[in-house]
């Protein structure tokens, strides 16, 4: 194992390298140190045969008159010889399971950063995979530790002395109290790992150089890394339980049996990306450069809650097969929550096209007057057509050059925010277009202001939301 762990290292300069790849091997890192604590029990389980073959027979007293007595100092020796190489092993356990923390589990890292009161630094990514990890080892502590620290058990008392054995005081072998001492920390090192998990989503950049907001406001990446970290840490849930029976934590003060399960440190989860998610969405519409920042800001929403709700609680769907345990959130809390957002914020976004509309509005019959020749508007009535027109397609292309930057890469919901922008105004625009198209309200540019016809602006509309996403055959066809 020792070997294997090292050609990996050597491809590794840093965890800091690990982190910004999003490539950490801690789930291997854990396995291996498992594998370890297996290790462990075969060791010291060759150590106990050794020791009842050949030593125990000695320390049993001969029925021969005039036998020397065993003296109690003598079997002291021995269980403590036996109890020394059995705390080596478990000693040396302890030590690659503290280092897979600290290494690949960046307790280590988080811990420095939090005594100069910084971030810890760790990406989601790299928290998801060292919680995953920690918990992953707890798990192997918790079934292997104690037939281990069986092993390691030796009596100290006489087997013919029955004095000795009714006696209720059993003195404890150094290698037992290291077997305890591994539960202990690992179940500290693990509950590290999880509110590093937590701290890594609110500290999610959401300004400056490392802005992880993107520009044509398509899904977060923090979102997809917390539905990954979800799904990763979702399988421990003895294992998290072991770690809320001990240990209080920011998200579940309560310790013993009334501890919470897996869903409330989830659900903890969930809102903290919630909350980073308005952060970012938030600062869309602080940049007063920017005319589509408010448009921004609530598409970004619709495409992230989109995205938390199929994955996480989807509705009358099979969820694709992955090749880690698929989560699926059922609590009616997540559904309202979130579903809640989608709605108002696509609510908000919709609004933005309602300003169409105000140029939509009827000429009074008696306004219309001709000219002469009785084919041509007076100048008076095809003004009134034509600022109408004119106000429509001023404000149709500036409304598509701000949301056609715009991404929405899931062609489901590309199509349906498609459908419900042009309910807002097209139905509207097809009975006005129609309408006062017949009219010659001007005698050179009447091409000009018809440029836009209904059929035109709904072949636009389907075009919308690629940003940088470029639609394939397939789903232009569906």
């Amino acid at each position: 194992i020792k070997s294997e762990r090292k050609k990996t290292n050597e491809k590794r300069k840093s965890f800091d390298d690990e982190a910004q790849s999003g490539d950490i091997d801690a789930d291997a890192a854990a396995r291996d140190a498992v594998r370890c604590l297996e290790h462990a029990m075969v060791v010291v389980a060759g150590e106990k045969n050794i020791y009842r073959a050949v030593v125990a027979p000695s320390l049993v007293p001969s029925d021969e008159e005039g036998a020397p007595k065993i003296s109690a100092i003598y079997r002291k020796a021995c269980v403590g010889a036996y109890s020394y190489v059995s705390a080596c092993v478990v000693d040396r356990t302890m030590d690659i399971i503290e280092t897979v923390f600290l290494k690949e589990g960046g307790i280590g890292q988080s811990s420095g950063a939090e005594k100069e009161g910084t971030a810890t630094g760790l990406t989601v990514r790299a928290a998801a995979s060292a919680a995953s990890a920690g918990l992953r080892i707890l798990d192997g502590v918790r079934m292997l530790g104690p037939s281990l620290a069986k092993l390691c058990e030796m009596p100290l008392e006489d087997p013919n002395d029955e004095k000795a054995k009714s006696s209720t005081q059993s003195p404890m072998s150094i290698a037992s109290s290291l077997c305890i001492a591994i539960h202990r920390t690992t179940v500290k090192n693990t509950a590290k790992t999880l509110e590093n998990l937590a701290k890594a989503i609110q500290e999610d950049p959401a300004n400056g150089e490392k802005d992880h907001r993107p520009l044509d406001a398509r899904l977060a990446s923090v979102s997809s890394d917390v539905v990954r970290s979800i799904r990763l840490i979702s399988p421990f849930v003895s294992a998290y339980k072991s770690v809320t029976k001990r240990r209080a934590l920011p998200w579940d003060p309560n310790i013993g049996e009334e501890a919470g399960e897996m869903d409330s440190y989830v659900r903890f989860l969930i809102m903290r990306l919630l909350n980073s998610l308005q952060g970012k969405a938030l600062n869309y519409t602080k940049n007063e450069d920017d005319e589509g920042g408010q448009a921004k800001s609530n598409m970004f929403m619709i495409n992230n809650t989109f995205y938390l709700l199929q994955q996480l609680a989807p509705e009358g769907q099979d969820l694709r097969s992955t090749d880690i345990e698929v989560f699926q959130l059922d609590q009616e809390w997540f559904r309202e929550k979130v579903n809640a957002i989608f709605k108002s914020e696509k609510g908000k976004y919709l609004a933005h096209w309602e300003n169409i509309n105000s140029h939509l509005t009827n000429v009074d019959s008696t306004a219309i007057e001709y000219q002469k020749n009785k084919k041509l508007l007076s100048l008076d009535s095809g003004r009134l057509i034509k600022e109408r027109f004119k106000g429509y397609n001023d404000e149709f292309e500036h409304m598509y050059n701000i949301h056609n930057r715009l991404s929405v890469v899931d062609p489901g919901l590309r199509k349906e925010l498609q459908g419900e922008v042009k309910k807002v105004f097209l139905k509207r625009y097809e009975k006005f277009y129609d309408k006062y198209s017949q009219y010659r309200f001007s005698k050179k540019k009447q091409n000009e202001y018809l440029k836009y016809a209904p059929q035109k602006v709904d072949n636009m509309l389907n075009s919308m939301y690629g940003g940088n996403f470029v639609v394939t055959e397939d789903e232009d066809s569906d």
